[in-house]
């Protein structure tokens, strides 16, 4: 019989949440590789609708009851005595892929049409009534303008938690900024262990340029169907780059996708054409579901 503890979690508004630490079962459990959505793909999916409605599934796990069989794995013990779940708990290693097969067989004829579903996030979507967007709009993909305000409003890092923040911060909009990877370039250094946080010119540099940058952020646009797709690929020194762009109906050619990252070392001692041949690899692992 498997018996596992509770541990306290303390929420973002300060309250205390009561979890389960499966830790133990979770690594005697096979994985469920049933997949998950792609997220830039439901993105893409929502350009064109004029309305959207975002929906939250209430203790969306625990909808789905458990096998019999398996309740007793669940059990956990408390002050006052070992209890089990009679419900998909969260925090178990396969619930995650569980809640998506039910939700794409609940939802099987609506999926792509009018309904994106990750998991227990829900979007429905029409394309008849007219309606303003926060941060998708008629016109294609833009950055959510506070997180372009956040960064914006950072002063210079001044140890390597905020230095570390700042990049947290850029990962998240790093579809959005072209070489962000060679941008980044200046901080890696102060990055590594046993190396003193000393920030120069050359990384108050890249900063300002990162923010000048995201004064005037470009407007994605989701893939159309059919059309040819345009890959451009970069080696830089120390990093490669990549811009996956389309023509629209005028011929003029928007982007789709930025990316960009940093060499390794070995990988720095490669020849140009080695260097843009693993520019290329790196572009079809990431951006093969666009192809």
């Amino acid at each position: 019989m498997w018996i596992s503890s509770i541990v306290p979690v303390r929420k973002k508004n300060g309250q205390i949440r009561v979890c389960v630490d499966f830790r133990d079962l979770n690594n005697a459990c096979p994985k469920d590789d049933f997949p998950l959505p792609i997220a830039e793909l439901m993105i893409d999916a929502t350009i064109g609708h004029k309305a959207l409605s975002f929906m939250d599934g209430s203790s969306g796990y625990n909808q789905i009851r458990m096998a019999p069989a398996d309740e007793e794995l669940t059990a956990f013990r408390t002050p006052k005595g070992i209890y089990c779940y009679k419900v998909m708990p969260f925090g178990l290693k396969n619930v995650g892929a569980t809640y998506q097969r039910a939700m794409q067989k609940i939802f099987d004829d609506m999926l792509h049409k009018n309904v994106e579903c990750y998991v227990d996030d829900l979007v429905v979507k029409s394309k008849k009534r007219e309606n303003h967007f926060h941060d998708l709009r008629k016109r294609g993909i833009e950055i959510e303008q506070a997180k372009i305000d956040a960064i914006l409003r950072m002063p210079e890092p001044q140890n390597i938690h905020e230095l570390k923040s700042l990049q947290g911060k850029l990962a998240y909009l790093r579809r959005f900024i072209s070489n962000l990877a060679d941008r980044c370039q200046p901080f890696s250094r102060l990055m590594k262990k046993d190396v003193p946080f000393q920030w120069d010119e050359v990384c108050d540099k890249a900063f300002k340029s990162i923010k000048s940058y995201l004064m005037k952020p470009p407007v994605l646009v989701a893939p159309v169907p059919g059309r040819p797709l345009i890959l451009y690929v970069a080696a830089q020194e120390r990093s490669v780059g990549i811009l996956l762009a389309q023509k629209n109906d005028e011929g003029k050619e928007n982007a789709l996708y930025y990316l960009s990252r940093m060499m390794t070392p070995n990988e720095l001692k490669y020849s140009p054409i080695e260097k843009l041949c693993l520019a290329l690899i790196f572009s079809i692992q990431k951006l093969k579901h666009y192809f």
